[in-house]
């Protein structure tokens, strides 16, 4: 079962509606997105522009076929990303970026590509090598000024699929949210409405301790982890894979 899916079954189980997550065949074993400048899906998953549906919980399953020239990979239930009619936050940035991308799962890489409308700005190699958990790329945005809107490609290697991600710009000053992005704000994320009563959590360990898989977590818990302190944002069991620096959704760095 991929991360996808076991956080899906989560959420069902502590109250949440359960969501159908539509995979298509191929569909590669990784998952990402980028967390800074924050990417519409990673200021969905904040809390920081609401009513986003289930990508709130899984900004980085935007997995769709090569070639697409949209925000959501032409995935029906993550279409929010593509209305550009909402009212998304922009970062303040210079003309050159520094894009941040966090990986969940990693994956052989083809190519990195960035796009403004038709035009694209930048691409970047990897020949099909697997990268980090973490990737940065520095981009020109070729003397660009205003409101802009960029399009991150991370096309897979070895699967016909790409992951999309845009962000939102204000280049030359005047956007909407600091420049400094890369913590998560100090406000909890609201699940939606459910009539499904949420189950009592019989596990919690003390304030500080150390994750560990296979752990019941209730929403306040603190833990450590990679020398980093965290607190649970949605109660849930954790699973190999889902650590605190890879769900956002669950934790909230302190």
């Amino acid at each position: 079962m991929n991360l996808t899916r076991k956080l899906a079954a989560v959420l069902a189980g502590v109250g949440i509606a359960p969501f159908i997550v539509v995979v298509s065949a191929g569909t590669a074993s990784a998952h990402g997105y980028i967390s800074s400048p924050p990417s519409r899906q990673a200021m969905c998953a904040q809390g920081r522009v609401t009513d986003c549906g289930p990508i709130m919980y899984e900004p980085q399953s935007v997995e769709g076929p090569k070639g697409q020239r949209n925000c959501h990979g032409g995935l029906g239930q993550f279409a929010v990303l593509n209305d550009d009619n909402r009212n998304w936050p922009t970062t303040s940035v210079g003309n050159t970026v520094s894009f941040n991308w966090t990986l969940t799962a990693r994956h052989a890489t083809s190519t990195w590509q960035y796009y403004i409308g038709d035009s694209k700005i930048a691409e970047f190699n990897d020949g099909g090598r697997q990268p980090g958990a973490t990737v940065t790329h520095s981009v020109d945005l070729g003397g660009r000024t205003g409101r802009q809107k960029v399009l991150a490609v991370w096309n897979i290697a070895d699967t016909p699929n790409a992951f999309y991600a845009c962000v939102d710009l204000q280049v030359g000053g005047g956007g909407t949210t600091p420049t400094t992005t890369t913590k998560p704000p100090t406000t909890t994320t609201t699940p939606p409405t459910t009539t499904t009563s949420r189950p009592t959590t019989t596990t919690q360990p003390p304030a500080g301790g150390t994750w560990a898989a296979n752990t019941a977590y209730a929403v306040g818990s603190q833990v450590t982890y990679g020398g980093a302190s965290y607190r649970c944002i949605q109660a849930h069991t954790s699973l190999t894979g889902w650590e605190p620096p890879n769900t956002p959704a669950l934790w909230q760095r302190l």
